[in-house]
């Protein structure tokens, strides 16, 4: 068997449940711009590949609308300000983080948020985990589900990708630890059903915190 060292996470809907300041984010901006509010539900299925995409699905006609730009800009700055009004972990990823912490496993957060964000969240939310890394298409950077970003961490890190574990939440999950050549943990909290993850092609599920620490312990040879 094959142990990992080096654990990878996704940041919204693995670790954090950021779903309504996301929501909340996106309407601020929309209203600024006279444009109608969203559901959460609408906001939970645009979440997982950046900003960018979130509000071309948000904003209507997405990039063709004139006013895109400044919308997409609006929610930047007024995110920004809401992060962590609503945000918080799910319940047991702390104490999971502290355990695997304690066992010596590496510790990153890969997500497609913004950079900024993602260091901001990370450092409060989880001093268990010294590596973070956001969106940073502007450095050249693919974001997910392109491996870019995952390579980058393992490089940060110094760890192969034989050691390495990704765990999320999202059919982008899957494709990004395909596509790094890495294993992939779907975990069934978070924004997507499990169907949708079946479909793109996950096959190892936790349902609940002892069955990701289950998973991860266990390495590649699962049966």
């Amino acid at each position: 068997m094959t142990a990992y060292t080096t654990v990878i996470f996704d940041l919204d809907g693995t670790l954090l449940d950021t779903l309504a300041d996301l929501a909340d984010g996106v309407n601020i901006a929309l209203a600024a711009y006279h444009m109608p509010p969203k559901t959460i539900e609408e906001v939970r299925l645009a979440v997982g590949n950046g900003v960018v995409r979130l509000m071309e699905k948000m904003v209507p006609d997405g990039k063709d609308n004139e006013l895109f730009e400044a919308c997409l800009d609006t929610f930047r700055t007024e995110y920004a300000k809401i992060s962590r009004n609503k945000t918080k972990p799910y319940d047991g990823i702390p104490a999971l983080l502290d355990t695997l912490a304690a066992k010596g496993y590496h510790l990153a957060v890969v997500s497609n948020k913004f950079h900024d964000a993602v260091v901001d969240l990370v450092k409060s939310y989880f001093p268990q985990i010294p590596h973070a890394a956001g969106e940073r298409e502007s450095c050249g950077i693919r974001k997910k589900p392109a491996p870019d970003t995952v390579f980058a961490m393992m490089r940060e890190i110094g760890v192969p990708a034989e050691e390495c574990v990704y765990v999320g939440d999202s059919e982008v999950d899957v494709l990004t630890a395909k596509n790094a050549g890495i294993d992939c943990i779907s975990v069934t909290w978070g924004f997507r059903e499990k169907d949708v993850l079946l479909e793109s092609g996950a096959s190892v599920f936790a349902d609940t915190m002892d069955e990701l620490l289950a998973a991860i312990g266990h390495g590649k040879d699962r049966a």
